[in-house]
């Protein structure tokens, strides 16, 4: 055995005192005690999955001078989170599989952390080529970063066909371009007149008969929620909106797609989270440079950082008791693992050895030039947060004390479940 640790351990539904053997990067043993091996006894604190942040941007390659591979997968890591899936709207966009190829080749051995692959689809699309390399697919029914769009209930049916023949996932950025509105903006309340919850619940609406696993990115609204009622979807939630509105301070800075809401779909996200009715927490990390962020609202591209925050954020909310511990692990963790179909997210044997370990007491506020990530500037400066003490990638310790430690271990989720096959 490579590795025992030992503290207050999140095992099978609740925390006590567990003893976790690792070999070979995979969780080997449980129990009270294990003797052998080397040994890290980390006492009061405690030993949490490490998250799987289902939905990122690392903007790797074509959009380096935002994020790359490497600072987006350090800020991960800092922020708790072992695994990151990104979306294909890169330069160029992972829409073919010779393109995601070449985007496997750009970001290989950059990461800290774990990673996963979503493939772009556009109409004509060969999604079954892009199925060996993808951990997931990705579909944009309202326009974005880049020029991936898909807007013809036809195209949608046959992609979605398609994909699920594939057996994996079909992620939507759930906005019907129809209804998105391209009045000039000076505000963020200008940019949800021009986003309305309206076009969330028809793009769902239009989504309801198209057969395979769908997951809703991004749910923003309580419209939206009231729309996936009784649909058997998947959804994630931000914690931007849930702890954001379209009357927080920041121009630009707060313009994001789908746009922050008003404080009632604020609260209504943050209630149905906080009841386990979301499935997946996910940051829609989207860094943009502080120049892009300071050109004139209208003309200012839609996105914000949160990977390294959005975890911490809602640990601190843990302390507080405001959100539950089985709430928190399973919608960061073990869902997003079972969605996705990867060996990781429980502290169970046989799974891979991903762990965060956090001490309750170390609560602090938020300081960008405390974070990781490229862009250099956050939205949730001064919020109360708890930053991981020490966090393991498969059994190696990549962070403590908030620094990068050891080598950059990450490897491609896909490619490893293969190898495992």
């Amino acid at each position: 055995m490579d590795l025992v640790v030992e503290g207050r351990a999140y095992v099978r539904g609740k925390l006590g005192h567990w003893a976790i053997g690792i070999e070979d990067g995979r969780i080997v043993e449980i129990a009270r005690s294990i003797r052998g091996a080397e040994r890290m006894n980390l006492g009061d604190l405690i030993i949490l999955p490490g998250a799987i942040d289902p939905h990122v941007h690392l903007r790797d390659p074509g959009l380096t001078d935002k994020e790359d591979f490497a600072t987006g997968t350090l800020a991960a890591a800092c922020g708790g989170v072992t695994t990151v899936l990104d979306m294909p709207n890169t330069l160029p966009p992972a829409v073919t599989a010779e393109k995601l190829a070449e985007k496997k080749e750009a970001i290989a051995r950059k990461a800290w952390v774990d990673y996963g692959l979503f493939a772009g689809c556009m109409p004509g699309a060969d999604i079954e080529a892009m199925a060996p390399m993808a951990v997931g697919f990705k579909v944009f029914m309202g326009s974005s970063t880049g020029r991936l769009l898909v807007t013809e209930d036809k195209d949608l049916a046959r992609i979605a066909a398609q994909v699920n023949r594939t057996g994996k996932v079909l992620s939507v950025h759930a906005e019907d371009e129809n209804l998105i509105q391209h009045d000039v903006e000076s505000t963020p309340p200008d940019h949800l007149r021009n986003r309305p919850a309206a076009a969330e619940v028809s793009a769902i609406r239009r989504l309801s008969s198209l057969p395979g696993q769908i997951n809703v990115c991004h749910v923003s609204s309580a419209e939206g929620l009231q729309a996936l009622k009784d649909l058997p979807f998947t959804k994630e939630v931000t914690a931007h909106h849930m702890l954001l509105d379209r009357d927080s301070e920041g121009k630009a800075y707060a313009k994001v797609n789908p746009p922050l809401r008003t404080k009632e779909d604020r609260l209504a996200l943050f209630q149905a989270f906080i009841s386990g009715e979301i499935d997946m927490l996910a940051s829609d990390h989207a860094p943009h440079t502080i120049e892009d962020k300071e050109m004139e609202f209208d003309a200012a591209p839609s996105g914000m950082p949160g990977v390294e925050t959005a975890v911490p954020m809602m640990l601190a909310l843990m302390k507080r008791g405001t959100v539950p511990v089985e709430v928190l692990v399973s919608a960061m963790a073990e869902k997003p693992a079972s969605v996705f179909g990867l060996e990781k997210g429980r502290l169970e044997v046989g799974r891979d050895a991903d762990l965060m370990v956090i001490d309750p007491r170390a609560a602090s506020p938020i300081k960008v030039n405390n974070l990781h990530s490229k862009c250099g500037w956050t939205p949730f400066e001064g919020r109360e947060a708890i930053f991981p003490h020490m966090v393991f990638v498969r059994g190696q310790l990549v962070v403590e004390d908030g620094d990068p430690v050891g080598e950059r271990v990450g490897r491609d989720v896909v490619v490893a479940k293969r190898s495992r096959s």
